[in-house]
C-alpha cells in the first residue's frame, strides 16, 4: 500500500470513528443539560419567561413516511414535559400557557434550507389564558425585538403540518370584544363518525368532493360572555388540526345560546391555520333578527321571534373579502314562513348583504315590528328600546340608524300571499331594499290590495341627524266590494278607491317623521255605500256616530267621496273633503295634527232636493287619534258649499283630484261630474231645508 493510500485510509477511518462518536454522543446525550441555556435563549427571543420544567429528551428514529434513501435518515423526535410560557409585563397574571407534555419530530434535511419542518405536534393537557386589553395589546402577540421594530424578519421558516391535542382548558378575556370565555375540552369515550352527526347525505357529499372529514374525538363546554351577552354552549370537535392537509377537514358540531339567540351548527373547517373555509349546517333562532347585530355585525330589521335552518358556506380569503353564503335556508318569522339565499361579503369600504327572500304565507301582523307598530309586550320580548306610550297611535320606537352605515344591502323580498283580517285586505307584497352608506330605500314597495295595487317609494336618509324621510304612494283600483266583503250593499258595487300621497319629514321614528311632515294626500272613492253597520265593521266608532246622526240607521249610496289634504309641519288641513250621497252633500273641514295626534274636524251636511235631513247643526270630531270624541256644534247649520264657491277655494283641489278619476268595469265614474262642477267654481245644487 502506498503512502498516499495509507493516508486516505486512515483519514476515512478517522472520519468514520468521529461520525460514530458523534452519533453516540447525540444518541446518549443528556439533553436536560441544555435546558437552562435553551430556556434562557427562548425567553430572550420571546421577551417573556419560558421554561421546560420537566424532562427533555431526543430520540432518533427513521421516518417511515419518507421514501427512497431519505427513509434511512433518522429524524430527531423531541419530547418535553411540563412546559410553561409567561405573560408580558403588562399582564396581571404570571402564566399565559402550560403544557404537561409536547411531542414533535423535525426534518433534518429541511434545516439545511433554514426551514423547521414539523409534520406533527402532539400536545398533552394544554392550558392557555388569553388576554387582550382595550388598547389592543394581546398576550398572544409576540414582539421579538422591541428595540428595533424595523429589523429584518428571520430567514428561518417554521412549517407545522398538524396539531394533535389532548384534554385542555382555555380562557379568553378580550376587552375589545367585551368577551370572556371559559372553554373545557375532554376526550370522548369513543370517537364518533362524522356521518353520525351530520347525516349520511352530507358525509357522502364531502367524500365525493375528495375531502374525508375526521371523526369527532373531543367534547367541549364553554361559558361566559360574548359581546357583553351571556353565553353557554357545548359541542364536539376532531382530534387533529390538519394545518396543511385540506383533504382532512376538521369536524365541528356545537349548540350555544348567546343572549336570546340560539345557534346550532354541524360541519367542517378547512385550512384551520388560516381559517380558510367553513361548510356548516346552521340553525339560528331568537326573539328578533335585529338582536343578531351585536353578534355578527350584520344589520337586520326588528322582527317577531324567528327560526331558520340552512347551509352556511364561507370562503374566508377571497380577494374582495371574506364571503359567506347562507344557502337554501327556510324557517319562520313570527307565524310567517321564510326561505331564500343570502350572501355577505366583507368588502371595503363596507361589507354588503345581498340575496332574495320569499314568504309563501305572510301574516301582515309580522311586519309590524319593522316600524315599531307591535304591542308593548311584543316590543319588550324582542328587546325594543322604546315603549309605546298609552294613548299614542303613531309608533315612537326609533330606527337604529347608527347601524345603517355599518354595511350595505341589496335584498329582494316577495310575500306571495298575505294573511290578513277583513279590515286589512292585503293580498301580496314585493319590495326591493337597498341600503347604501346609511341611506335606505324601498323602491318599489308594492302591495296587492282588494284587487288593486298600492305602490310606494320610500327613501330614508340615515346619514342626517335626525333621519330624513320621503314617501310617495299611489293607490289604484282598490275594489270597494273587496275592501268590505262582509257589507252586503257593496257586493254589486263597481266602485273603486284611488289615491296619491307625497310626504317628506324628519325624525327617527314613524311618529317623528309624520309629526314634522310636509306634503299632500289625495283620495277618491266612487259608487259605494255607507251605514252605521259599515262603520262598526271598520271599527270607526266616531264615524258610526256621525253617520247615525246624519242618516240614521239606514244604508246610503255614495256617489263620490273626495279628499285633498295639505300637510305642513305635521298639520294636515282639508283643502277639500266632501261626500256626495243620494241624500246630501257632506263637507268636512278642519285639521289632523300628527305631531300632537289631535283631530279637529267639522262635519256639515247639506240636503239634496226636497228631501229633509233632521240635523240642524254641524257636527264636530275632536280629540286624540286613539279616542276622538264626536258631538253636535251649538251653532246653526250653514250653507258650506255656497261659501266655498264664493271664496273660490274648491276649484284647484277639485282639478287635482280629477286625475284620480278612472272608469271601472266600463261603468261611468260618478266623481267626474261633481269634480267638474267644483273645478268650474260651482257647488252641487242644494236646497236649504225647511225649518
Amino acid at each position: 500500500m502506498t503512502r498516499t493510500s495509507k493516508i486516505l485510509a486512515w483519514s476515512f477511518a478517522s472520519l468514520v470513528v468521529l461520525l460514530a462518536v458523534l452519533v453516540l454522543v447525540i444518541a446518549f446525550f443528556d439533553w436536560n443539560r441544555i435546558k437552562p441555556a435553551l430556556n434562557a435563549k427562548v425567553s430572550e427571543e420571546l421577551h417573556r419567561p419560558f421554561a421546560i420544567n420537566g424532562d427533555l429528551a431526543v430520540v432518533w428514529q427513521r421516518e417511515p413516511e419518507e421514501g427512497g434513501w431519505r427513509a434511512w435518515l433518522p429524524w430527531p423526535h423531541v419530547v418535553a414535559e411540563d412546559l410553561s410560557l409567561g405573560n408580558p409585563d403588562w399582564s396581571k397574571t404570571p402564566q399565559m400557557a402550560t403544557l404537561k407534555r409536547v411531542e414533535l419530530r423535525i426534518s433534518p434535511l429541511a434545516l439545511l434550507a433554514r426551514q423547521v419542518a414539523i409534520p406533527r405536534i402532539d400536545l398533552t393537557e394544554p392550558n392557555a389564558n388569553l388576554q387582550r386589553l382595550a388598547d389592543g395589546r394581546a398576550n398572544w402577540t409576540f414582539q421579538f425585538d422591541p428595540k428595533d421594530p424595523d429589523a429584518e424578519p428571520s430567514s428561518w421558516v417554521v412549517d407545522i403540518g398538524a396539531i394533535g391535542f389532548d384534554k385542555g382548558h382555555v380562557t379568553l378575556d378580550d376587552q375589545t370584544l367585551k368577551t370572556r370565555l371559559d372553554l373545557l375540552i375532554d376526550p370522548l369515550g369513543k370517537p364518533i363518525p362524522f356521518s353520525d352527526i351530520v347525516g349520511d347525505k352530507a358525509a357522502k357529499k364531502a367524500q365525493d368532493q375528495g375531502a374525508t372529514p375526521q371523526d369527532y374525538a373531543f367534547a367541549f363546554k364553554v361559558n361566559g360572555q360574548y359581546h357583553g351577552q351571556n353565553l353557554t354552549g357545548s359541542g364536539k370537535v376532531g382530534g387533529l388540526l390538519a394545518l396543511q392537509d385540506a383533504s382532512r377537514p376538521f369536524p365541528l358540531q356545537a349548540q350555544a345560546k348567546i343572549g336570546d339567540t340560539r345557534v346550532e351548527l354541524a360541519g367542517t373547517l378547512t385550512d384551520p391555520l388560516n381559517l380558510g373555509a367553513l361548510d356548516l349546517r346552521l340553525k339560528l333562532a331568537g326573539n328578533s333578527l335585529a338582536n343578531l347585530y351585536p353578534l355578527t355585525g350584520v344589520t337586520l330589521p326588528d322582527s317577531p321571534p324567528y327560526a331558520t335552518d340552512g347551509r352556511l358556506i364561507a370562503k374566508l380569503h377571497e380577494p374582495g373579502g371574506a364571503l359567506f353564503h347562507y344557502e337554501a335556508f327556510n324557517g319562520k318569522i313570527g307565524d310567517s314562513d321564510i326561505q331564500g339565499d343570502l350572501a355577505y361579503v366583507a368588502s371595503q369600504p363596507r361589507p354588503k348583504l345581498s340575496g332574495a327572500l320569499v314568504s309563501n304565507q305572510l301574516l301582515f301582523s309580522d311586519l309590524a315590528p319593522l316600524i315599531g307598530a307591535d304591542s308593548n309586550a311584543e316590543q319588550k320580548a324582542r328587546g325594543g328600546a322604546s315603549k309605546q306610550p298609552t294613548g299614542k297611535v303613531l309608533p315612537v320606537e326609533e330606527f337604529r340608524t347608527e347601524r345603517w352605515s355599518v354595511m350595505d344591502a341589496d335584498v329582494e323580498f316577495t310575500g306571495k300571499r298575505i294573511v290578513h283580517s277583513e279590515q286589512l285586505p292585503f293580498t301580496d307584497l314585493y319590495t326591493h331594499l337597498v341600503l347604501n352608506d346609511g341611506q335606505l330605500s324601498l323602491e318599489p314597495l308594492r302591495f296587492g290590495v282588494a284587487g288593486g295595487r298600492l305602490d310606494a317609494q320610500i327613501r330614508l336618509n340615515g346619514r342626517t341627524r335626525p333621519l330624513e324621510g320621503q314617501a310617495k304612494l299611489t293607490a289604484r283600483g282598490f275594489k270597494l266590494k273587496q275592501l268590505f266583503p262582509g257589507f252586503e250593499p257593496m257586493k254589486t258595487s263597481f266602485g273603486e278607491l284611488n289615491g296619491d300621497a307625497d310626504i317628506t319629514g324628519r325624525g327617527n321614528s314613524v311618529a317623528a317623521l309624520l309629526g314634522t311632515s310636509n306634503g299632500t294626500l289625495k283620495m277618491l272613492i266612487n259608487d259605494g255605500a255607507i251605514s252605521r253597520e259599515l262603520m262598526e265593521l271598520a271599527g270607526l266608532n266616531v264615524g258610526n256616530y256621525v253617520v247615525g246622526k246624519i242618516f240614521g240607521d239606514k244604508e246610503v249610496k255614495i256617489n263620490c267621496a273626495a279628499a285633498d289634504f295639505d300637510i305642513k309641519t305635521g298639520l294636515a288641513t282639508t283643502r277639500l273633503f266632501v261626500f256626495d250621497t243620494e241624500n246630501a252633500i257632506i263637507y268636512i273641514d278642519g285639521t289632523a295634527n300628527m305631531a300632537t295626534e289631535q283631530l279637529d274636524l267639522t262635519v256639515t251636511p247639506e240636503s239634496k232636493g226636497w228631501r229633509l235631513i233632521s240635523l240642524r247643526s254641524p257636527l264636530y270630531v275632536r280629540g286624540p287619534f286613539a279616542k276622538p270624541a264626536a258631538g253636535v256644534k251649538a251653532v246653526p247649520l250653514m250653507l258650506r258649499g255656497a261659501g266655498m264657491v264664493a271664496l273660490g277655494v274648491i276649484a284647484a283641489p277639485a282639478a287635482g283630484l280629477l286625475a284620480l278619476v278612472a272608469p271601472s268595469g266600463g261603468e261611468p265614474n260618478q266623481c267626474a261630474p261633481l269634480l267638474e262642477q267644483m273645478k268650474a267654481g260651482k257647488a252641487p245644487v242644494t236646497v236649504k231645508p225647511t225649518r
